[in-house]
């Protein structure tokens, strides 16, 4: 077996873009939440809170010819990548165009205004809007199909379209990918763009937050008062290299991955399965080769649903006691969806290896049916440790852990 570490990353999210940015934010409790002007048009739309990325900017190097095939999502994936191989020491090396890293990749879907020009044709009979790159902009593998272009990359390619899980899966199937030497390196992670119609599938659920006049006190993760989530947007790449490659080049290394299981309820599509959750976190350990002792911190997936922070706690109790601590990025930074496993868990590298961690903000009255856990609020916590764990949970019952260890 191979090991597998982190040698590059770059995050592109709502409170911030790379890590000097984000900690400024978490260091300031400050949230990425906002009132969205332009949903009032949406007249039986609850929600008009949500999480953008500010300022996100492709550089001029970016030119027609490269970017004709990406909508925002795509954008914001391949930026994230070039950065991170930048911070890899790998963007210029032709190594990586020969076949030796491949990509694991996904978000939630394709752009969703190019789905809205195949919806106007459907409904309008119009071809306005549609051109030979809809599709590609629309389709689920948009994201690692143009990083693989972009970057000239010859590996495998591994689509992770699973929701909540995209990214989270990415990261587990690239750790996958090298442990077992199919690949010597992989570009792993996962995007977002914000759109309105995202809003609205969990506004049917009524699992939105409605707190539109206080946007920045929303979501509320594992809080007894919570009114439900609130979409976000971003991306995030790790490069993930085989060690003794990355050794060989003389690499920084971030951290290892020691662990990662995914698996499914096999229930229902909403309802989340505490048995299966916890499940997976055990798998995840006995991949790591770890008793659950040895984890110093859990990096939530906590949503804010009711469901979805009772079943998760409960689970990560049973597996971890009531000792661990754990608290919620998403706090800061709402949903970000097919994102928010690779830009939590490059978060949680970060702070691993400062010896702090955020708080959850918001959380004022825990909600006496969540777990009885060691819940990070205040100004957040110094923690020296060797290892965490990050939990991400998914529409389909889909359940992801990854084990990183310090380096």
């Amino acid at each position: 077996m191979k090991r597998v570490v982190v040698t590059g990353m770059y995050m592109i999210s709502p409170i911030g873009q790379g890590w000097d940015e984000i900690h400024t934010n978490l260091k300031n409790r400050q949230s990425g939440v906002v009132y969205m002007d332009e949903w009032e048009r949406y007249e039986d739309l609850r929600t008009r809170i949500a999480s953008p990325v500010k300022d996100f900017n492709l550089p001029s190097h970016y030119g027609r010819k490269q970017t004709r095939s990406m909508g925002r999502v795509a954008q914001m994936a391949t930026r994230a990548s070039e950065l991170a191989l930048e911070d890899a020491g790998l963007l210029n090396d032709p190594e990586i165009q020969n076949g030796c890293m491949g990509i694991s990749y996904g978000s939630s879907s394709g752009s969703p205004e190019a789905i809205g020009d195949f919806a106007n044709m459907k409904f309008h009979y119009k071809m306005d809007g549609v051109n030979a790159n809809t599709y590609i902009k629309m389709m689920p593998h948009t994201t690692p199909v143009n990083l693989d272009v972009f970057f000239k990359l010859k590996g495998r390619v591994i689509t992770t379209s699973s929701a909540c899980t995209s990214a989270s899966q990415g990261i587990g199937y690239a750790y996958e990918a090298i442990k077992y030497g199919m690949q010597t390196m992989m570009l792993a992670g996962g995007a977002e763009e914000l759109d309105v119609t995202q809003a609205a599938v969990f506004d049917t659920l009524f699992a939105t937050s409605v707190k539109n006049d206080q946007p920045q006190t929303s979501p509320s993760p594992f809080d007894r008062d919570r009114d439900g989530l609130v979409i976000g947007e971003g991306a995030a790449t790790f490069v993930l290299e085989e060690l003794e490659h990355a050794k060989a080049r003389g690499a920084k290394i971030y951290a290892e991955i020691i662990g990662f299981h995914t698996n499914s309820d096999g229930c229902h599509v909403t309802q989340p399965s505490i048995e299966t959750m916890q499940i997976a976190m055990q798998e995840a350990l006995q991949d790591a080769g770890l008793p659950a002792s040895e984890i110093g911190y859990v990096n939530a997936h906590g949503t804010a649903t009711p469901r979805g922070d009772i079943a998760e706690t409960q689970a990560t109790e049973k597996v971890f006691g009531s000792n661990i601590p754990i608290s919620s990025l998403k706090s800061y930074m709402g949903h970000t969806l097919g994102a928010c496993g690779s830009i939590e868990a490059g978060i949680g590298i970060q702070m691993m290896n400062n010896n702090w961690f955020a708080p959850t903000i918001n959380l004022n009255n825990l909600d006496e049916e969540c777990g009885n856990l060691d819940y990070i609020v205040g100004a957040g916590r110094e923690i020296e440790m060797e290892y965490y764990v990050n939990n991400n949970f998914a529409f389909g019952g889909i359940n992801t852990s990854l084990v990183f260890k310090r380096w």
